[in-house]
């Protein structure tokens, strides 16, 4: 079972981007990567995830996450981080921003983003959050979106459900009873379940209760509301939140308490 054992206060490294502000106009905000205290996986060929979401910026004219795949593996090849060709990606979701942003929202293609990081790292896994149009993502070499599917891989079972609750009519979202049952079939068969719009945690931690009541045993990660605090934990496993932010599970970290 994947365990965080805790993540640590101070940041490993942070980038700056363009971010758009609420009632319209841009703003500079900054990205957080954060380390994490994870046990060892069950593969020998794997140092680290990176799990990451709702990165909506932009960076010299790219798309914020472009710019964080490329960040992480400069801080691979400096020894910061694990070696780029032992970690792992996980997405989970909202990687659009208007090509200004200087607009919240928006609908648009993130195959860019998947692309770079799967240039980069072996492979990504992931799904769509409600801003993203993922069209081409799924032929890309190396990546794996799901919805309302798994995948193994480096002996890790991932599921994941993307978009969030709320009209079929609209982008990126899907009837209630639909997306919970797509949650429900996979949440006993998973080491981690990856969503966009997650579960409530405790307090100061908002989310959704029905899908709460749902989670198994393994790792949730999920975006789509903000937390201070990532992480958290329910009866029967965890819960992180890595709206914008990065969090890297590091295994080489596994004899933390």
């Amino acid at each position: 079972m994947l365990v965080v054992h805790s993540i640590d206060t101070e940041t490993v490294s942070e980038l700056h981007y363009l971010n758009a502000r609420s009632g319209g106009g841009s703003e500079v905000s900054r990205l957080p990567i954060v380390r994490a205290h994870a046990n060892a996986f069950a593969s020998d060929s794997l140092d680290a995830i990176v799990c990451c979401s709702d990165l909506q910026g932009v960076v010299s004219g790219r798309l914020l996450g472009v710019a964080v795949a490329n960040h992480l593996a400069e801080l691979a090849d400096d020894g910061v981080l694990p070696p780029a060709a032992r970690t792992g990606i996980v997405l989970a979701g909202d990687l659009y921003s208007v090509p200004a942003a200087n607009k919240r929202g928006g609908f648009g293609g993130v195959a860019t983003v998947w692309e770079e990081f799967a240039s980069l790292f072996p492979w990504v896994v992931g799904v769509a959050g409600n801003h993203d149009d993922v069209t081409g993502i799924a032929e890309l070499p190396g990546c794996h979106l799901l919805d309302g599917t798994a995948v193994v891989v480096d002996d890790i079972r991932f599921g994941g459900v993307g978009g969030i609750i709320g009209n079929p009519r609209k982008p990126g979202r899907r009837d209630e009873d639909d997306q919970l049952e797509r949650i429900a079939s996979l949440v006993d068969h998973c080491d981690m379940l990856v969503l966009h719009e997650g579960p409530d945690g405790g307090d100061g931690q908002p989310g959704n209760p029905s899908i709460r009541e749902l989670l198994g045993p393994g790792l949730t990660v999920c975006g789509h509301t903000h937390w201070n605090d990532p992480l958290a934990r329910h009866d029967r496993g965890q819960i992180l939140n890595v709206d914008t932010r990065v969090v890297v599970l590091d295994a080489r970290l596994s004899t933390a308490s």
